[in-house]
């Protein structure tokens, strides 16, 4: 081989080192990025789902005191208007 061609050999050759380095840490990152999100992802899940504490038992505890309210305010009316109808039927008596 002549001299040139062991030159361009070796300046091809770095250059595809180089260029392995660059992916290796390409894939370096993405698979960091990977684990990252999928920690994110579980905590998320536990946060939504938790029995005890996730957004799905509140959100039955809001639906929960909202019926209550609910029942609370048909009573409240009901009494009201029971009253309203004992005060008028005394009135014309």
């Amino acid at each position: 081989m002549a001299p040139t061609d062991d030159i361009k050999l070796s300046k091809l050759t770095a250059r595809m080192e180089f260029l392995e380095d660059k992916v290796m840490t390409g894939i370096e990152a993405v698979k960091e990025n990977q684990e990252r999100m999928c920690d994110d992802i579980s905590k998320i899940k536990e946060a939504v789902y938790n029995p005890d504490e996730g957004l799905y038992a509140r959100l039955r505890a809001v639906e929960d005191a909202r019926r209550t309210s609910s029942k609370f305010i048909w009573l409240l009316l009901t009494v009201t208007c029971g009253a309203l109808a004992a005060a008028w039927a005394s009135t014309l008596s």
